[in-house]
């Protein structure tokens, strides 16, 4: 068997970690690969027609997520950089015009590109204040209400969804209680898109963070929508790309094909929530009726459409993951981006898991590209090893034992 071969008989079920770039996006990426080399700051032809092609692209994720002007799109290097944009571009504004503004409030299951760059400022004289979550990662409004009523608040950050368990937050309810306090609002949305209408106008965030990689486009390029009139300050300086908020030369073929990628997005948003909801809905029928001891976690209505994230007992997840790779079903613990500091997830330990739910928990996450025949081949390998794993645990004895 080739490595192509192997490659194509896995089960790719860790959509919330990257997808597969699309036909339509590698078409319309490849002339800007080739022919179409041009930097777009050159006023030449070559230039020009790199120039457009980026108008284009913003032009798209602006309609993406129904922004008043593709003036509002910032494009950036992803979703981190997004992040990091919004949070210490606003602070260090803020800071310059307010300094009595120095708090900042975000959730305790934020992604670390939003938590780290948190603990920066708070290097830098800011203040921030985590807001717990329910057992099912959900943030109450009124949480944030209890916490908000002096006036020192600069910015509220609160992902739309969360990208472990995929609960989907109250976002629109959240930003009028942000608004009312005189703060800004940023979410990331980098999880949410693609799989969730999106509308900056009608949440009325003031930012909002996106990532091509996650909606079927190339990895390394994202963007920021920042409302008009809404002033923050570069954290990357140099030759004023990107309404002097990101300098360096834009990667053009990213920039097109995150563009496209938006495009399909938002012509397929239905498509896929009929599509991938109805395969995750008939995963989790079949995970929690034929294994025991198998818990969904997160809340069972208001998730993304992809998202199905299990606790199974009596197994450790970072072994399941390997005998599971092994068997040719790609999944994932929880955050990709947190893998390799191998620590346990914060987002789990904020909803009050227990050390043994945090270790036996796992991510499936789906896509367009995936079967119910796929859906049905997991769920028996994923069953079987399971009961594997569980024969060779030394709790499993015990467990059997205290059950009588």
């Amino acid at each position: 068997m080739t490595d192509d071969d192997e490659h194509d008989s896995h089960i790719y079920l860790d959509t919330a970690a990257s997808t597969p770039v699309a036909d339509e996006v590698i078409a319309e990426m490849l002339p800007y690969l080739k022919e179409r080399y041009g930097n777009p700051s050159s006023i030449h032809k070559f230039g020009r027609e790199t120039t457009r092609a980026i108008n284009l692209a913003r032009k798209r994720v602006a309609e993406m997520i129904g922004a008043s002007s593709s003036r509002e799109i910032t494009f950036t290097s992803g979703g981190t950089e997004a992040n990091n944009l919004a949070l210490k571009g606003t602070a260090m504004h803020v800071k310059s015009k307010m300094p009595e503004k120095n708090m900042i409030i975000t959730s305790s299951i934020e992604h670390d590109a939003v938590l780290e760059p948190c603990k920066d400022l708070e290097d830098g004289g800011f203040v921030t204040m985590h807001l717990p979550v329910t057992d099912e990662g959900f943030v109450r409004p009124s949480e944030l209400k209890n916490v908000i009523s002096d006036n020192n608040v600069a910015l509220v950050s609160i992902m739309y969804a969360n990208n472990e368990v995929g609960t989907i937050q109250p976002i629109k309810e959240l930003v009028e209680i942000a608004h009312q306090a005189g703060a800004l609002f940023h979410t990331d949305a980098v999880q949410a898109a693609g799989k969730l209408p999106l509308n900056v106008k009608n949440l009325g965030v003031d930012m909002m963070s996106l990532s091509s990689h996650k909606i079927n486009g190339p990895k390394g390029v994202g963007a920021l929508y920042i409302r008009s009139n809404l002033k923050i300050l570069p954290i990357i300086h140099g030759g004023g790309q990107e309404w002097y908020l990101r300098s360096g030369t834009e990667n053009v073929p990213g920039i097109v094909g995150f563009g496209k990628a938006c495009e399909l997005a938002n012509k397929r948003v239905g498509q896929y929530q009929e599509h991938v909801a109805g395969l995750r809905n008939y995963l989790v029928e079949r995970v929690l009726k034929e294994i025991p001891r198998s818990r969904l976690n997160g809340l069972r209505t208001e998730r993304i459409a992809n998202n199905a994230h299990f606790t199974f007992f009596g197994v450790n997840g970072e072994d399941l993951i390997i005998k599971l790779d092994e068997n040719g079903i790609a999944a994932s613990t929880g955050s990709a981006c947190s893998v390799k500091k191998q620590k346990q997830s914060h987002v789990l330990k904020a909803m009050g898991f227990s050390y043994e739910e945090i270790t036996g928990s796992l991510r499936l996450s789906l896509g367009m590209h995936n079967t119910k025949d796929e859906v049905d081949r997991a769920v028996d390998i994923l069953s079987s090893v399971i009961k594997e794993l569980r024969e060779l645990s030394p709790f499993e004895s015990k467990y059997v034992a205290e059950m009588g």
